[in-house]
């Protein structure tokens, strides 16, 4: 019987820079796909190896996938404790993979209930963690500083108001800005975005982004499928852009589609585009989370809704330190564009509050200057700045680099 090979036989792979990561949804899966390429931009000659669980845009960078991103997407108290065993026995697993392999760094991208939990068991076991993405302790559940502070060597901040919060309690932080403020144009053309699309240059265009998750869509797919058809009856030429991040996602939405017996001619599903979707629309109804960032930055007026289970809503309303829950708003600081929350989201007043939006054109030129202003303040070269606080932490024990 032949002798298995040793996986680092070669002097090629016993130099390679091993780093392991975590990623549980299309927003993390982003920001972890950007990371990696200004990795290797940055250190051309080196190989690495990335590995743990990710989505598509990290596999086509080239990483080694070892459970689904979809696995950890799960939102809101009631439904992450109905997968409690399963997500806890994925993290043990993961922690023993991990600890065998021993990495030259840990990268926890959001995901904190699951990722920051795994970073304080690799570095009690001497494993260097960087957790990217500050969990939103701005807006509620401060006291996880102190969780975060055992979890990570450092915290890569997206947004300018959180590497305060940290440097009062001495936890390293880099603020790196947000990758769809890089990506992002500062001006976005409707005229070119229809084009791409090929959609007609006049006409009323909304845009739905109603979730990332699945968990997500079997809340929103029905509100927002409502809120559609009572505007079509009103603007019966009007379309709907729908984009979707999975195969997954899309089918569910369409089932539900079939579901309201929604006229095939005035949905238009697209698998990506959303950045295209956004800037054809004359406003977007979008459910809170990262959405409202690139909406924002596309600068299109938008209305903002979300909603999960109640015992959920009633848990993080209480907690909460804020009076709004869209980054828009966060960012801004006040209310620039509506919320329209859990019993309040009413396919009724989302269509009407969104009509008024997308009709008002005094609106959409004041929103484009304070979304200007915060694209401004957000555009830092995050995948760089990113990039090179991880090879930071790397040097600090590692003699590879």
């Amino acid at each position: 019987m032949t002798e298995p090979v040793p996986r680092s036989s070669s002097p090629v792979a016993d130099k390679a820079l091993v780093i392991a990561m975590v990623a549980g949804e299309a927003s993390g899966d982003l920001l972890a796909s950007h990371l990696m390429a200004a990795l290797k931009a940055l250190l051309p000659q080196t190989r690495f190896r990335f590995c743990g669980v990710g989505g598509p845009r990290m596999l086509a960078q080239g990483f080694d996938a070892w459970w689904p991103m979809e696995d950890l997407a799960v939102m809101g108290y009631v439904e992450v404790l109905k997968r409690y065993w399963s997500l806890a026995r994925m993290r043990r697993q993961l922690k023993k993979r991990l600890l065998g392999m021993r990495p030259d760094l840990f990268v926890g991208v959001d995901a904190p209930d699951f990722n920051l939990g795994l970073e304080a068991g690799l570095r009690d076991e001497g494993i260097r963690t960087v957790h990217y993405v500050s969990p939103s302790i701005w807006a509620w559940r401060k006291e996880r500083l102190g969780k975060i502070g055992r979890a990570a060597d450092r915290v890569l901040a997206l947004f300018p108001m959180e590497p305060p919060l940290y440097e009062a309690e001495n936890i390293p932080v880099t603020y790196v800005g947000h990758p769809l403020a890089d990506q992002v144009p500062l001006i976005t053309d409707k005229a070119a975005a229809r084009q791409k699309l090929d959609l007609p240059t006049t006409g009323r265009v909304y845009a739905l982004l109603p979730g990332s998750r699945q968990t997500e869509l079997a809340y929103m797919a029905e509100t927002f499928i409502q809120t559609a058809l009572l505007i079509h009856a009103q603007e019966p030429e009007a379309l709907f852009l729908v984009p979707f991040a999975t195969r997954e996602t899309r089918l569910q939405f369409e089932n539900a589609l079939y579901q309201a017996a929604a006229p095939q001619g005035s949905f238009l599903l697209l698998f990506g585009h959303a950045q295209d979707a956004m800037g054809a629309s004359d406003a977007i109804l979008v459910a809170s989370g990262t959405a409202t960032l690139e909406a924002a930055l596309v600068k299109r007026p938008m209305v903002i809704t979300y909603k999960l289970s109640p015992t959920t809503f009633r848990l993080m309303k209480r907690r909460g330190y804020l009076p709004y829950v869209g980054l828009p708003n966060i960012l801004a600081g006040r209310f620039i564009v509506p919320e329209l929350l859990q019993d309040d989201a009413t396919p009724e007043a989302l269509a009407r509050v969104l009509m008024e939006a997308a009709a008002d054109t005094a609106l959409a030129r004041r929103l484009a200057a304070e979304f200007t202003r915060i694209h401004l303040s957000l555009r830092q070269n995050n995948a760089k700045r990113a990039a090179q606080a991880v090879l930071d932490e790397i040097r600090k024990n590692s003699g590879k680099i």
